[in-house]
């Protein structure tokens, strides 16, 4: 190795160790519901019977959870929790209540 690329790689660990290096410090959110889990799912564009009877040249496909950026008050606590939440979980909450959704899923 020559010496430029031993000090970039040294520079690159010691930005990374002072945590100055705002891409690599910051954790990227998932495409996932915080409640239920879901996320996003890899499957086929054709149908079985197409599958089996000619090319597919689609390939995969992904589909998405309907997730939502919701600001949910909590009135036991007497404040709002901010989460990213999927329909489904939402209609969880409207059953079971905010606190107890929340906390099954250790956002509180």
């Amino acid at each position: 190795m020559n010496l430029l690329t031993q000090l970039t790689g040294f520079c690159i660990a010691l930005l990374f160790i002072r945590g100055s290096m705002p891409a690599l410090n910051k954790t990227c959110m998932a495409k996932q519901c915080e409640i239920t889990g879901k996320k996003t799912q890899i499957g086929g564009r054709y149908s079985n019977r197409t599958r089996a009877t000619q090319f597919n040249p689609c390939g995969k496909t992904s589909r998405k959870p309907n997730l939502q950026k919701k600001k949910i008050y909590v009135p036991e606590l007497g404040k709002s929790v901010t989460v990213n939440v999927s329909t489904a979980a939402l209609r969880t909450i409207a059953k079971n209540g905010a606190y107890a959704t929340l906390k099954k899923a250790n956002l509180i």
